[in-house]
C-alpha cells in the first residue's frame, strides 16, 4: 500500500508546496548522511561562507562595507547575529573568523570546513540522482527567477 501522501502529492498543484517538499527532502537526506550534525541554517551559512570567500563575492563585501555608515544600526543587528552564527561553526572547526582591515571581520573555511562542504556537494549530488530531477527544466526556472533575489537582496544595500 503506497504512502497516503503520494496521491496528495500526486494532485497537488500549488507551485510553493511543491518545491517546498522538495527542499525538504533533500535537507533531510543531507543531514542524515552527513558526519557531523549541522541545522540546516549552518549548512546554508556554511555554504554561503565558501561562495563569499571569491574574489568577486570579496570585492562585493567590501565595497558595501565602506559606503555603511558608522551609525547604521540595521547593519549592525544583522553583525552581530551573523557573527554569532559563524562562531557557532568555528567551535565545530569548520570556518576562522578573522580580522581584516576592509571589512569589520571576514569568515573562512577550515580545512574541515571544506571536507565537510564537499561531502555536502556529494550527499547533494546523490539526492539529485535519486529524485531524478529534470536538470534543464530545473534550469529554465532558475533562470526564469534569480532576478527576484537579486533584486531583492539589491533594495536590502546587500545586507542580509
Amino acid at each position: 500500500m503506497p504512502h497516503p501522501h503520494v496521491n496528495v502529492i500526486s494532485d497537488m498543484e500549488d507551485v510553493s508546496k511543491l518545491i517546498d517538499i522538495i527542499y525538504e527532502s533533500k535537507i533531510s537526506y543531507v543531514r542524515s548522511n552527513l558526519s557531523i550534525h549541522l541545522h540546516e541554517s549552518q549548512i546554508k551559512l556554511l555554504k554561503n561562507v565558501h561562495k563569499h570567500s571569491k574574489k568577486h563575492h570579496r570585492n562585493v563585501r567590501v565595497r558595501q562595507y565602506a559606503k555603511i555608515s558608522e551609525d547604521d544600526n540595521h547593519f549592525k543587528m544583522h553583525s552581530k547575529l551573523f557573527l554569532k552564527s559563524y562562531e557557532k561553526l568555528a567551535r565545530k572547526n569548520l570556518v576562522e573568523i578573522l580580522d581584516v582591515d576592509d571589512l569589520s571581520y571576514d569568515v573562512v573555511l577550515t580545512e574541515y570546513g571544506e571536507e565537510i562542504l564537499s561531502e555536502i556537494k556529494k550527499l547533494e549530488s546523490e539526492w539529485a540522482e535519486i529524485a531524478d530531477c529534470n536538470l534543464e527544466e530545473l534550469r529554465k526556472v532558475a533562470l526564469n527567477t534569480f532576478e527576484i533575489t537579486y533584486k531583492f537582496k539589491k533594495n536590502q544595500k546587500f545586507q542580509f
